[in-house]
This record gives C-alpha cells, sequence and structure tokens, in this order.
C-alpha cells in the first residue's frame, strides 16, 4: 500500500504518499491549514462581496477536506455554493473510511457527514443540503472544460511544484484566469517564486499571505 495514514498536529489525520515521497497536508495540522489557505484567504474573502450563489471550483479533491470544511461555512453562513471538484484519481473507499475528521468536526456538522461527500456519485451533481451542491468529476484541469467566467473562488490544491510541476505552469494559470469572473479569487499553499510569477503573468493581481502553521506565506490571486 503506497497509501500511508497519518495523525498531524493538530489531531486530524491526512495520509502520506509513498510513490511521490509527498503528503496530502501539512503534518503541521491538516484541518488547520485548509481552513487557514482556503476557507479564511478564499470563501471568507470572496464571501464578503454578498454573492447569492458563489460557485467554487478545486483543482484537487484528494480526500475531500477542503469541500467538507466549505460544506460547514455554508451551513454556518447559510450561504448558497456550487462546489465542483476535479481529481483525476479519486481514493478508495477503504482509505477514505479511515479519516477521522467526522470525529474532529463532530459538533460542527449536526446535518451531513463526511461520508456522504464520498459516497456521492461522481460525474453529476449531488444535493448535499439546502445551501451545498457538490459535482465531482475524475478529471485533470487540462482536460476540464467550462463557461469562461462561471467561478468566483479556485482551490488550487495540486501536489507541490516539486512534485507535479505540469500544474503549476503559466498555461494552468491562464486556464484559471479564463475560469473565474472578475474580481474571482485563487488561493493556494505555495508561496514559490515561480508560481507567484506564473500567476502575475496570467493578469493576476497576487497578495502574499501569512501561511498556515509550518508555512510562512502562502499565495492569493484576484483577477483583474
Amino acid at each position: 500500500m503506497f497509501l500511508k495514514l497519518i495523525l498531524t498536529e493538530d489531531g486530524s489525520h491526512t495520509l502520506f504518499n509513498s510513490r511521490l515521497n509527498e503528503t496530502y497536508h501539512s503534518k503541521f495540522g491538516a484541518i488547520n491549514e485548509s481552513k487557514h489557505v482556503f476557507i479564511n484567504a478564499g470563501l471568507e474573502e470572496i464571501s464578503k462581496n454578498k454573492i447569492e450563489a458563489i460557485n467554487i471550483l478545486e483543482v484537487g479533491f484528494g480526500a475531500g477536506l477542503n469541500a467538507y470544511l466549505t460544506y460547514l461555512f455554508s451551513e454556518q453562513k447559510k450561504h448558497r455554493i456550487n462546489y465542483l471538484a476535479l481529481e483525476p484519481f479519486p481514493l478508495s473507499m477503504e482509505i477514505l473510511n479511515q479519516l477521522n475528521y467526522d470525529l474532529q468536526l463532530l459538533s460542527k456538522s449536526p446535518k451531513v457527514s463526511f461520508g456522504k461527500f464520498h459516497h456521492a456519485e461522481w460525474g453529476r451533481n449531488v444535493v448535499i443540503s439546502d445551501h451545498f451542491n457538490l459535482h465531482k468529476i475524475t478529471s485533470n484541469l487540462e482536460s476540464f472544460s467550462y463557461d469562461s467566467d462561471y467561478f468566483q473562488l479556485v482551490y488550487f490544491d495540486a501536489f507541490a511544484p516539486d512534485i507535479q510541476p505540469e500544474l503549476w505552469t503559466l498555461e494552468v494559470f491562464r486556464k484559471i484566469y479564463d475560469l473565474l469572473e472578475p474580481g474571482g479569487i485563487v488561493v493556494t499553499y505555495s508561496a514559490k517564486g515561480l508560481v507567484r510569477r506564473n500567476l502575475q503573468q496570467a493578469g493576476f493581481l497576487v497578495e502574499r499571505l501569512t501561511g498556515p502553521t509550518g508555512k510562512r506565506e502562502m499565495l492569493r490571486g484576484v483577477k483583474n
């Protein structure tokens, strides 16, 4: 088995991929990292625009933690969210059933369990709650096609640039730029100079933000 369950410092699980020598989340805290990068720096920011429904694209569905935290936000704020997630290599239910996100977030999730996100059928829109729709697609970004200017927010959660450099190119960020509406946001945990430059060349106004625990910086791009 090339995937190993790891307990991170905030008590939540992540997975270690021995083939890539890479974890799915920060060892300093999986939930902490996801909240900091994607919810606080992305979703909280775009929700200030008082949009009736926020359309989110996630590049790298992985273990589903970002989607689940986004659902919890939608329930708390009563904000409608349409969530489209790309994942070319879905994890097995055997692996997913071992993750402890339900236990860690139990008090914040009175209605829908984490497991419902993984039992949701791939390839079609699934109504998770009155405020949250989930659409999972077994595709990479390169093969993905959608209407321009549709999304307000992109969670860019691919493996690190050193591991999957083909996902952090100027061409990729130009595609994300086209998918976002004006004023839309892309957030990522990476703060590498190459990533920042590619985002800028794609047309984004790029901000360096304080990173999650264990990481000095992260990046947020805004479409001009």
